[in-house]
């Protein structure tokens, strides 16, 4: 590609973002005053102060978490390094509250960079120099695609969601560019190093390239290159994640030596097969015996594992906690709970699915090697959000190049030749106007009401906890999801937080909320709870549809006691207004015993 096409290439690239960028900022930057966005969100910004405050580079236990044991979290510092970083050059400049606002606001921004780059070079590798504008225009104009990308999210999606595509778009490129495939296993490396989300994708990468090898010898050298790329940044990950105390300990949910060691083991298989297997027989052996060999040793290491990342949780806490997170169910229940939602997140991915198919009638496409990467990466996508619906985003990222390719076909095949008619064709295929289009047809076919305002959205903003913060420290018991807003904004140890490593403490805090009075009094005892706090418009989890032990825990448990206004000498209102979002008592000396 000449040098002048990839610099033009990169003012739009840039234009692209700053569009997407600066409407994103206009719409959501007020409400990173107030609105701390996510769980994740609150508890990532808790383990970044931790570690400006000079918390270690492997520490990660989080003491105010489930006291005295603590918690141990899963998740990268790699990304609270980034995060640190962006903080300290906001602060040369401004105050602290400030530079953690700019902070929070603009991190996001940031990774919606290389997502946007990632689709557009997909796109080109389909369709060439036009796809790839189209596919700006796409993400500059992809409202659904932006969950993780707003101002005020700085978990680790939004960089998960960009490795990923990047990764497909190297591996897309591998046949035709050198330096790809070893870019391909160095961002897999990268990704796994950050966490294990995008792990599907990341595989479908492996298998094109070791499929290709297969079927094709020629595609021995991009399989080597992919392999020591892959086995050096997945030690390199191992590495800096993992320290020399925690080197044989096993984990289901982040890279540890049961996910490192297997990987560069096959890592180093694939660069080996790829330099020396020439008969087709002989690198099917190969191709088999590295992925065989991987799997065996990861089974053998911890064959728990198999389950999923949530595999160590404790069968209760999946129903009392993880069974009501929205995100985590199937696409057809989520969707029938919120259809709007439903109809907002799948029909974008839905058209790139037709998209795909329109293009597969050509033979000549199914034959291309970047057209089937690009189809397997948007399958796998859209059969994760089918099992999940918090998928959807990969597949709505995923999608975009393919949109991009048959829009340019659909120019040929309606011979619009001026720029507003393609323009109008472009926009009509947006994730904005897709999303639109099917919340209107469905609104009007099934008759079913806007998406009304939460309820609890009271319960998560920073405002609310203001109360919580003017009283001495101590141990709070309040709802499981409100655990990472009260670290964040007050100077409370809390019970349980919404992560699955927290499986007794999860049950502890359903119980002390369910249970009825006398119960939970014994409970927050054996805690030694300093302080009772409940959102008026949110019950506990799995409450408000029996819990585990029927109607005679909904009619008789602590939450519904306090909200019914009853009360009790072991509690002292504290905040118990009747327009205050939090009703908050204290745990009188020897009253929770």
């Amino acid at each position: 590609m000449p040098s002048a096409t990839r610099a033009n290439f990169a003012i739009l690239l840039g234009l692209a973002w700053i569009i997407a960028s600066g409407w994103l900022l206009w719409q959501f930057w007020a409400p990173t005053a107030d609105m701390l966005t996510d769980p994740d969100d609150a508890m990532r910004l808790v383990q970044v102060r931790a570690f400006l405050a000079g918390r270690g580079w492997f520490d990660l236990f989080e003491p105010r978490v489930d006291p005295p044991a603590g918690y141990v979290t899963h998740w990268s510092r790699l990304v609270d390094a980034g995060l640190a970083g962006l903080f300290v050059l906001f602060n040369l400049f401004a105050d602290g509250a400030l530079a953690e606002r700019l902070t929070r606001a603009l991190w996001p921004l940031i990774w919606l960079l290389p997502a946007m780059a990632g689709v557009a070079a997909i796109a080109w590798r389909l369709a060439g120099r036009e796809a790839a504008v189209i596919a700006l225009v796409l993400a500059t104009f992809g409202l659904p695609a932006f969950q993780h990308f707003t101002p005020g999210r700085i978990d680790h999606h939004n960089v998960q969601i960009a490795l990923a595509v990047l990764a497909v778009a190297a591996t897309a490129w591998s046949d035709r560019a050198r330096w790809s495939a070893p870019a391909a296993g160095l961002l897999t490396g990268l990704a796994l190093a950050v966490g294990l989300e995008n792990l599907p994708y990341l595989a479908v990468c492996g298998a094109a390239l070791l499929l290709r090898y297969v079927r094709d010898r020629d595609g021995g050298p991009a399989l080597a290159d992919y392999g020591f790329g892959l086995a050096a940044s997945t030690l390199a990950a191992f590495l800096v994640n993992v320290g020399p105390d925690q080197w044989t300990r096993t984990a289901c949910d982040a890279i540890a030596i049961n996910w490192a060691a297997p990987v560069v083991l096959a890592g180093l298989a694939l660069a080996v097969a790829g330099r020396t297997c020439a008969g087709a027989w002989l690198r099917c052996a190969a191709a088999g015996a590295a992925a065989c060999g991987a799997l065996a040793l990861f089974i053998a290491i911890e064959p728990r594992c198999l389950g999923g990342p949530f595999a160590m949780m404790e069968v209760a806490a999946k129903a009392t906690w993880l069974a009501e997170v929205r995100e985590m169910e199937a696409l057809v229940p989520f969707a029938a709970g919120a259809p709007v939602m439903g109809a907002w997140i799948t029909a974008f991915p839905a058209g790139a699915i037709l998209a795909a198919l329109a293009l597969a009638g050509s033979k000549q496409q199914c034959r291309d090697f970047g057209f089937l990467v690009a189809s397997a990466a948007l399958v796998v996508a859209v059969a994760a959000t089918i099992a999940m619906a918090k998928a959807y985003s990969y597949a709505i990222w995923l999608g975009m190049p393919l949109m991009a390719a048959l829009a340019t076909r659909l120019f040929a095949v309606l011979g619009l030749r001026t720029a507003v008619a393609r323009l109008a064709v472009v926009l009509a295929l947006t994730p904005t106007a897709l999303a639109a289009g099917a919340i209107a047809v469905a609104q009007a076919a099934l008759d079913f009401p806007q998406t009304a305002k939460r309820a609890d959205e009271a319960c998560f903003r920073a405002q609310s906890y203001a109360p919580l913060a003017r009283l001495p420290a101590g141990l709070l018991a309040t709802h499981v999801d409100y655990g990472p807003f009260v670290l964040a904004l007050t100077p409370h140890s809390v019970i349980a937080a919404p992560y699955h490593r927290l499986s007794a403490a999860i049950i502890a805090a359903h119980e002390i909320f369910t249970r009825p009075e006398s119960e939970a009094r014994v409970l927050l005892g054996e805690r030694g709870a300093s302080y009772v706090a409940i959102c008026r418009h949110r019950a506990p989890a799995r409450h408000a549809a029996g819990g585990d032990r029927g109607a005679s825990e909904r009619v008789s448990g602590l939450w519904d006691q306090l909200q019914a206004g009853e009360v009790f000498g072991w509690l002292e209102p504290i905040e118990n207004e009747p327009g205050a979002v939090f009703a908050i008592y204290r745990v009188r000396a020897g009253g929770g015993s």
